[in-house]
């Protein structure tokens, strides 16, 4: 037997969840700049079936000059192949007993189930958030693969994608400050942050393709802005700056990047960190049937042995460096 009786009373929270959809992703979105930045640049993409492909071109054909009667080569060439990732799942819980729906029947329940999704969005956001910097290790390893994983410190040993780092084309490179520079200096503050990320800049970039979106630590966010003069602290008001993320525009070995502090309360942001990503070979993929969606159906679970009503908003997908070539790590191991 159902905790409310009324038909109406019971399918508010289901009616909530779902008005307030578009709203969540909304926040989740406008809360995270690599999510953002993936949304705006058309890569949150669905998808179906027990795990996400990604495509991926692993080689190239030969070019041959030639004249006259030269023989023309065709070899056999494997273009294309797929990584492949499974799909990590989060959920928040929403719950009512009986004696809180009882108590607010009527137009009261409606502020009870707002205040309760409130919460459930900001849990969410925060979960995802966390994850997104993480290594996918969170919760005995269902976590959402994140920056950790992606851009690793170590980058030739392991998998990504169920493709072993052995080969090139599938790494990601790391600097410790501490000694990738000693030209310049051993550790990250404003007298050397600029010269190592334009180092970086030139070093991992080919044509238009480079890492133009910095993710950074409090001190290494901290020590770009202490190195520009005045008039160089601009907050970019055009793209991330106009979110309310604190972000510079860095220019550096003729390439333009979005520095963005990642660090704040509760962020699992790790310290002395700078992630250097090009954004277009960033990815989420999303199941189109659990994209901040209901868990169960309906009124939700209503435990046997409890006076109460359990429902799920819920999010499955995973977070894809379709290339990892242009995408590194700069860290101060001695700070």
């Amino acid at each position: 037997m159902a905790v409310v009786t009324d038909r109406a009373y019971r399918q508010t929270l289901s009616a909530a969840l779902a008005y307030r959809k578009p709203g969540i992703e909304d926040l989740v979105s406008n809360s995270n700049v690599i999510w953002n930045t993936i949304r705006r640049n058309g890569n949150y993409r669905s998808f179906d079936g027990p795990e996400i492909r990604h495509h991926l071109q692993i080689d190239k054909q030969s070019a041959q000059w030639y004249t006259g009667y030269d023989k023309l080569k065709n070899p056999p060439v494997e273009l294309f192949n797929d990584a492949v990732f499974m799909p990590s799942t989060v959920a928040v819980p929403i719950s009512f007993s009986g004696t809180e729906l009882r108590a607010n029947t009527g137009t009261r329940l409606i502020p009870l189930m707002s205040s309760y999704i409130d919460a459930a969005e900001n849990s969410m956001r925060d979960e995802l958030e966390i994850a997104m910097v993480g290594d996918g290790t969170g919760q005995n390893g269902r976590s959402l693969v994140g920056l950790g994983a992606a851009v690793p410190i170590v980058t030739n040993t392991g998998t990504y994608g169920g493709i072993s780092r052995t080969y090139p084309i599938w790494q990601t490179s790391t600097y410790d400050a501490n000694s990738a520079f000693p030209d310049i200096g051993t550790q990250v503050d404003s007298t050397t942050i600029r010269p190592m990320l334009s180092r970086i800049l030139a070093q991992r970039s080919r044509g238009t393709r480079a890492a133009d979106l910095l993710i950074m630590s409090q001190e290494h966010f901290e020590a770009l802005e202490q190195s520009m003069v005045a008039h160089q602290r601009i907050v970019n008001q055009t793209r991330l700056g106009e979110l309310g993320f604190s972000a510079l525009e860095f220019l550096g070995s003729g390439k333009r990047a979005e520095a963005v502090l990642a660090s704040g309360l509760n962020s699992s942001m790790p310290a002395n960190t700078t992630y250097g990503l090009e954004s277009r070979s960033l990815y989420l993929y999303y199941r189109e049937s659990l994209n901040f969606d209901m868990l169960f159906d309906g009124d939700g679970a209503m435990p046997i042995n409890q006076d109460a009503i359990a429902q799920y908003l819920a999010w499955e997908g995973q977070f894809v460096v379709g290339n990892p070539l242009f995408s590194w790590r700069l860290y101060d191991s001695a700070p």
